[in-house]
């Protein structure tokens, strides 16, 4: 489980059929297993209405719950609160760095989708990342050690106020990177750091922005109705492509998080008995 595979625009997007995962402990460990090697896996079939996450969160345990709910409901409102809920293209984003501890895994479901546009793109943010640390050790130490301050004011399933300080890159004792944290939609207009060091911070972030979005790095994919994309928010930076409004929704996806440590003990309860049955 230590070994990443990663991936840029060539990634072979692994699938598993969604009742699989959900009655053969077999499947379920392998879904979880490739969740953590390859940081995404697309799982098809699933019905097209509200309520399938809540299933998958009792298969693993239980999801989490956040100010937008333990469900919420991705699709285009007058009302908007949330960039997410327009029908403007999203850039590439991991969700919720204004949290201390950010959810570790993210779950789309899609129940409409719209007939012209509205694709979804992924990279591998560990992987866009271990290369800048390559290419530009120094913007790398810039990003893995400035603290970026993260907002967000709103209501939804409650009041929230909300705001912490995250590094773009979080890394480990050994300098490699175990958590992205990035949205440009909630990074704050408050950036307390030196002036001058604000030039050199920009031209590391903008290198780091170029990279995610090169055709070399990204993959783009589009949901249909009953697929459900669950990936690493934590590593897989996503977004969306701008699609047009109509009369009536034309796209729709229900959302859901879930926290690694939840993940992680269900894997190795499903291994044992994977394992003991063998």
């Amino acid at each position: 489980l230590s070994e990443r595979q990663h991936w840029g625009s060539d990634l072979q997007l692994p699938k598993i059929p969604f009742e699989e995962i959900m009655y053969s402990d077999e499947s379920a460990y392998k879904w979880l297993c490739t969740l953590k090697k390859v940081g995404i896996v697309l799982l098809t079939g699933a019905a097209t209405r509200q309520g399938e996450l809540v299933k998958l969160g009792h298969r693993i345990g239980f999801l989490r719950l956040t100010f937008y709910g333990p469900t919420w409901q991705v699709q285009d409102k007058a009302d908007a609160n949330n960039v997410a809920y327009t029908t403007g293209k999203l850039c590439f984003h991991t969700d919720y760095p204004v949290l201390q501890h950010p959810p570790g895994v993210q779950f789309l479901h899609c129940i409409k989708q719209t007939a012209a546009g509205g694709e979804s793109e992924v990279v591998d943010g560990f992987h866009v990342a271990k290369k800048l640390k390559k290419q530009n050790p120094e913007a790398y130490q810039i990003l893995s050690s400035t603290a970026v301050d993260y907002t967000d004011v709103g209501v939804d399933y409650c009041d929230f106020a909300v705001q912490c300080k995250q590094r773009i890159i979080d890394v480990d004792s050994r300098g490699q990177a175990v958590r992205i944290n990035y949205n440009n939609a909630t990074r704050d207009t408050v950036f307390d750091i030196p002036a001058e060091k604000v030039r050199p911070f920009y031209a590391a972030l903008k290198e780091f922005d170029d990279s995610l979005n090169s055709t070399e790095h990204k993959f783009t994919y589009k949901l249909k109705p009953g697929d459900v994309v669950t990936f690493d928010n934590w590593r897989v930076l996503h977004g969306r492509q701008s699609y047009q409004s109509g009369s009536e929704v034309t796209r729709h996806l229900e959302g859901a998080y879930a926290d690694w440590d939840v993940v992680m003990s269900r894997l190795r309860l499903l291994r044992r008995r994977v394992l003991n049955r063998d």
